[in-house]
């Protein structure tokens, strides 16, 4: 009993210290914009990735963890992982620049035909005013408000109006090439999946048994559904490499 329970530590050992954790989570500015290549470096590690055009981060470390947010002419964040298992959510502020106010005033010449050029406004910048006054004045154009691609809109009718079943905007094909996209290539390198690799992978995800109903009916993918797209991709890319005998 005692040699069966000497040759498992070797094994439990190996599993401790080969287990990696993930931390993920979303970088935008003050206006609440979406930052892409901010640079997410974990202290501990000094490891270092960038966000995605999305804004959207995913680095190895552990609860404790202090991650640094790093932008040019943003101010440097330094968090601290609380919560593994919850995305980070971060908030950059753009660092202002001041600039000396230089103020020229001209004086009182007492020449009324330059004191009036000099005090009264340019006829060119009462017509800018007054064509901006015309063009503030006019209405939206209503392809203004129209729906963004992909996005669904209840129809307007008057009265009962029945238009039957309503088929799904996306595809298994069109979600992957979305996420793709939306996460880059370089997230499923970081995870070791080769490139021509990276849809079966996902479609790998969707088998394990990922909620995409609502998502390939209306052709939208929120930043709620990319996040817990991630956290299935770290559940299931431990069994998606362990040899075929193992799955």
């Amino acid at each position: 009993m005692k040699l069966k329970l000497f040759s498992l530590l070797p094994l439990i050992f190996f599993i401790n210290t080969s287990a990696q954790s993930y931390i993920f989570g979303k970088v935008v500015s003050e206006e609440n914009m979406e930052m892409p290549d901010v640079t997410v470096i974990n202290i501990r590690t000094d490891e270092r990735v960038q966000t995605n055009r999305d804004g959207h981060f995913m680095i190895s470390g552990r609860q404790g963890d202090e991650l640094r947010f790093v932008k040019a002419d943003y101010g440097r964040i330094v968090q601290k992982v609380a919560d593994i298992s919850a995305p980070m959510n971060i908030t950059l502020v753009r660092i202002p620049i001041q600039i000396e106010e230089v103020e020229i005033k001209k004086g009182i010449t007492g020449d009324l035909k330059i004191d009036s050029k000099n005090l009264n406004k340019p006829k060119k910048v009462e017509k800018l005013l007054q064509d901006l006054g015309l063009y503030m004045s006019q209405k939206s154009d209503p392809r203004v408000l129209a729906a963004r691609p992909g996005e669904f809109v209840q129809p307007v009718t008057k009265g009962t109006f029945s238009f039957g079943k309503i088929k799904n905007k996306w595809d298994d094909v069109d979600f992957m090439n979305y996420l793709t996209s939306a996460l880059g290539e370089q997230y499923f390198t970081d995870l070791k999946i080769e490139k021509s690799l990276i849809q079966h992978f996902i479609y790998y995800v969707f088998a394990g048994g990922f909620e995409r109903k609502n998502i390939l009916k209306y052709g939208y993918c929120s930043d709620a559904d990319l996040m817990r797209f991630q956290r299935a991709v770290l559940t299931r890319i431990s069994s998606y490499r362990a040899p075929q005998t193992q799955k």
